[in-house]
């Protein structure tokens, strides 16, 4: 009898085990609303990836690429599970690392109309609230659910193309209480609906924490400029060559996005982050 209690026991916590590392919705009540009349509570959600072991404790804050904004829901969190052949192998990279990646979106309440087709200035979740105190507090609150119910003792900032201009200001306003940030074919020229206005003359000697940036020599989005990165970036630039240049120049299947490089760029991300060791090339032209 005893040796069937242990046994069922000890399946328990095998369950319990690979529960715990499923992919987990974030959500938190920001204690804000939003709407004149409804006054609708407003919520900031993520979607944390299955943690690569229960006692990974270093977390990687990914801010996306234009339209800048996800739309989590329920749906979404089970999408999550399925993955495409180029996130697979940037998933292998960080599980390996034992590091838990974090896809986070805007706010509700910057969420606004659909942001599926190109951007407008009346868009959301531009520069005006991600280069606030507010984005800094909200992405606070989420470090807080992380750190209390997942065990994440350390944060790293990551923000790809528009995402950038989340990735530099929460390096600014969070200072000291994030371990590094990376910047993946950062946004340095305001497009015409002023995208990335607010990174003109940015601060860099500012900021408190390690950045490490990342990019393409021969990346091809008109916005993010290879030449501009290398200017400020100095030592901390690992510089992406080769590759598959196809479709958009701005989208994520080209160079823009290290198509063909995926692998071994989240391996340098990886490796700056256990070690702050920079992998100054990446690939072969």
């Amino acid at each position: 009898m005893r040796n069937t209690v242990t046994t069922l026991l000890l399946s328990l916590a095998s369950v319990s085990g690979v529960l715990a590392q499923e992919n987990v919705m974030i959500e938190v009540d920001l204690g804000r609303t939003e709407g004149f009349f409804t006054k609708t509570p407003v919520y900031q959600r993520a979607i944390m990836l299955a943690k690569p072991s229960p006692e990974s404790d270093i977390a990687l804050l990914h801010f996306r690429g234009a339209p800048g904004v996800w739309r989590l829901n329920s749906a979404s969190l089970a999408a999550s599970a399925r993955t495409n052949p180029r996130g697979q192998i940037t998933r292998a990279v960080y599980k390996k690392a034992n590091i838990t990646f974090v896809a986070m979106d805007c706010p509700s309440d910057q969420l606004g109309g659909d942001t599926s087709t190109v951007m407008t200035v009346g868009t959301p979740c531009l520069d005006g609230y991600r280069s606030s105190k507010q984005h800094a507090d909200d992405v606070r609150a989420v470090m807080k659910k992380l750190r209390e119910d997942h065990g994440i003792k350390t944060f790293y900032i990551q923000g790809h193309s528009f995402g950038t201009v989340s990735s530099r200001w929460l390096a600014k306003n969070l200072g000291s209480e994030i371990a590094g940030s990376i910047h993946s074919a950062s946004i340095n020229v305001p497009s015409t609906a002023k995208w990335g206005y607010s990174l003109v003359n940015f601060p860099y000697q500012s900021l408190l924490s390690p950045q490490l940036h990342v990019h393409h020599q021969l990346d091809g989005c008109g916005g993010t400029p290879y030449a501009a990165v290398r200017a400020y970036a100095g030592e901390n630039l690992v510089t992406v060559r080769g590759g598959l240049a196809q479709g958009d120049p701005c989208g994520g299947g080209h160079l823009h996005s290290f198509e063909g490089r995926d692998g071994e760029v989240a391996q340098a991300i990886a490796d700056w982050i256990l070690t702050k060791k920079i992998n100054r090339a990446v690939g072969e032209e």
